[in-house]
Parts: structure tokens; sequence; C-alpha cells
């Protein structure tokens, strides 16, 4: 009789635990899921400009980042780039490239630079805002700095 409600016990206890072990994987599934369905709004000023993000660590770690919104202010370069600091470290994977208008790199790991203009430097590609060369003139290359909100949005 004791054999058996230890065989019992026994099978009870690791009923519980595989139980336990299942939701926590479903719940760190949901989680995991629910990152990946998580990607940023950039606003300049007070304009929503669409983005084509990539796919990659830099920018999946800034998404965690962010969390929620983040304002970094930026400041005019060169004629051809706005820059600004993120205020954390980022996975940066660098090459040598020529940017084009509209490309959003990571500088330095910890920079984010919008391009209106052209230039060859050492830079994490983030990602392409989708407009023309003019549009981006217009919100970038007038000022002297300029502020910028990257926002978190599910979709």
């Amino acid at each position: 009789m004791k054999k058996i409600l230890y065989l019992f016990f026994i099978s009870f206890l690791l009923l519980i635990f595989t139980s336990c072990n299942n939701s926590n994987n479903n719940l760190q599934n949901d989680l995991e899921e629910d990152e990946m369905n998580k990607t940023l709004q950039l606003i300049i000023g007070d304009v929503e400009v669409e983005v084509s993000w990539l796919d990659n660590d830099s920018v999946n770690e800034l998404i965690q980042y962010v969390n929620d919104t983040l304002d970094i202010k930026l400041h005019q370069h060169g004629g051809f780039e706005q820059y600004g600091s993120i205020g954390k470290t980022l996975t940066s994977n660098d090459k040598r490239i020529k940017t084009n208008p509209g490309d959003i790199v990571l500088y330095s790991s910890n920079q984010i630079v919008l391009f209106y203009g052209s230039n060859t430097w050492s830079y994490t590609k983030l990602g392409k805002m989708n407009l023309k060369e003019n549009e981006l003139y217009e919100l970038l290359g007038k000022e002297d700095s300029i502020t910028i909100t990257l926002k978190v949005i599910n979709i």
C-alpha cells in the first residue's frame, strides 16, 4: 500500500511540474510572438513617416529599448543628414556603405542617423523612410536640429 501511495504521489508531482513547465513555455512563446508583432513608428516633428524597418538585431533591440515612445533630438551634419544619440548602445554590424536619401542607420552603436542626402561610411542599416528626396529635405534639411519620436506599435 505504501508503494502505491508513493508511486501516486510521484506521478502527481510529475504531472504538476510538467503542467507548470508547459504553461511557462506557452507564456514564453506568447511573449516572443508578441515581440515579433511589434515595429517602430517614426514621427518627425508632427509628421508620421512610413518606414521599412529591417529585421536585424539592432532594430529588435531598438524596439525593446523604446518600449513605448522615445524622443531623440537630432542635429544637422554635413548638409546631408540629421543625427542624434539614442541613449543606449545597441548591437551593431557596421559595414562601409553608401547611404541614399531616406536611409536610417546606426552609427557608433548609439547614434541614429536619418539621411536626406548621401554619404559613405561604416554604418549598420536600420531601415528606409518611404519619402521622396524633396520631402526628406523639407523634413530634415531646413533646420539645424529637429526632434523625432520613435513609437512602438503592434502590427
